[in-house]
């Protein structure tokens, strides 16, 4: 089997990224749990490991959106570590409808481990850290 050309592996993790990032911020928590790997591991700052796509799914129900908001992710640096795997380490800037303004909430880094499965890449383990 030939390897997938890094062009191709870039776009659709980067693909994956932007879907999870405008279905979180438009509260459409389904299609976010959608693009995990059925075994999958969130970490986030504070809290324990969220294991799994239906634990991973339960989590975002309860960070769904009471406001408008926005996670601007950039910066997006993608390594292919193995055939059908790739690592993504991406700059996130996380913003809310404030009463005059859009105010910044959190600056922090995702650093992704995803995995090709049938052909799309999914969210195998996902690890943010904030800046103070």
């Amino acid at each position: 089997m030939s390897e997938t050309p890094y062009a191709e592996v870039v776009a659709g993790v980067r693909a994956t990224i932007g879907a999870h990032t405008q279905a979180q911020d438009a509260g459409r928590t389904d299609e976010v749990a959608g693009l995990y790997a059925p075994d999958a591991v969130l970490e986030v700052p504070g809290m324990d490991p969220v294991r799994g796509r239906d634990a991973i799914r339960q989590a975002f129900k309860g960070w769904e959106p009471t406001k408008p908001q926005l996670h601007l992710v950039s910066n997006t640096v993608v390594t292919v570590s193995a055939e059908h795997e790739a690592t993504a380490t991406s700059d996130v800037v996380f913003l809310q409808r404030g009463a005059e303004s859009w105010d910044v909430q959190i600056v922090g880094r995702y650093l992704d481990t995803l995995r090709q499965v049938d052909g799309v890449w999914l969210l195998h383990r996902r690890s943010s850290t904030y800046q103070a």
